[in-house]
């Protein structure tokens, strides 16, 4: 399986996405789309990943190269090629489909709890045997073994910094959310994924963020100081959740 992943600024790489799909044996590209790179060309890949970045899908006359990235993401999906959007990624698949993305009520910067809405028995019992002893585990949101709903709920620590939001595509299935941004992931049907926040971040990722994004951290709700976000990389958890259910996509 080929993947080729859109990188909007030099300090938001694939990070952790980029060692699973190493891990897997597969090839992936990258396209500096911010240093004039060229895009790839469809049947150059088989599964397409959108970063993010601190542009608005809406800065078409400060970033050109937009348009022509929103043409290559509405193609691929029409396609039937996979498609996996992160944080002005995810943003991305939604404006293409026709959705709207606009500013939250709230910018999100920091450790903040996602709580899963839609994940299934199998995907968060495989997670959560990877994650027992580190993370705390609220119940599940799936179907029991009868085929019967059951209304628990999965929460995880996930990385955020994003001050817009974006609208549900018609006909996707929201996976995530929190209370300062209900739609955090979802999922048009078995192909295409967009995450809100950053389930892809290293310590490095996350520093340098800091170091080019420092200017928004400033008072708000869900809004964490620079010594916040850089403690908590200490402590950070990775794959989980986010893991398996990226697992089960690909």
């Amino acid at each position: 399986m080929r993947f080729h992943c859109l990188q909007h600024v030099s300090f938001e790489t694939p990070g952790l996405l980029a060692d699973e799909i190493r891990e897997r044996g597969a090839v992936l590209r990258t396209t500096a789309v911010y240093a004039g790179e060229p895009l790839p060309a469809m049947e150059d890949f088989d599964v397409l990943i959108v970063m993010g970045g601190p542009m608005s899908v809406h800065d078409e006359a400060e970033y050109p190269w937009l348009r022509a990235e929103k043409e290559l993401i509405a193609a691929a999906i029409r396609e039937g090629k996979k498609v996996l959007g992160i944080c002005l990624g995810a943003q991305l698949i939604a404006a293409v489909c026709g959705a709207r993305v606009y500013k939250n009520p709230v910018k999100e910067i920091g450790w903040w709890p996602v709580r899963w809405e839609n994940v299934g028995v199998e995907e968060v019992e495989r997670s959560g045997r990877e994650e027992e002893a580190s993370e705390e585990k609220v119940g599940i949101k799936g179907l029991d073994g009868k085929g019967e709903g059951r209304v628990e709920e999965v929460e995880t620590i996930a990385f955020h910094w994003h001050g817009e939001t974006l609208d549900l595509p018609e006909g996707a299935e929201l996976l995530a959310s929190t209370p300062g941004c209900v739609n955090q992931a979802f999922r048009l049907g078995d192909r295409v994924l967009g995450i809100q926040f950053h389930p892809e971040v290293t310590g490095e990722i996350i520093r340098g963020m800091v170091e080019h994004e420092g200017w928004e951290l400033v008072d708000g709700p869900y809004i964490q100081s620079r010594e916040e976000i850089l403690a908590g990389v200490k402590g950070m958890v990775v794959g989980g959740r986010w893991m398996a259910l990226l697992r089960e996509w690909l």
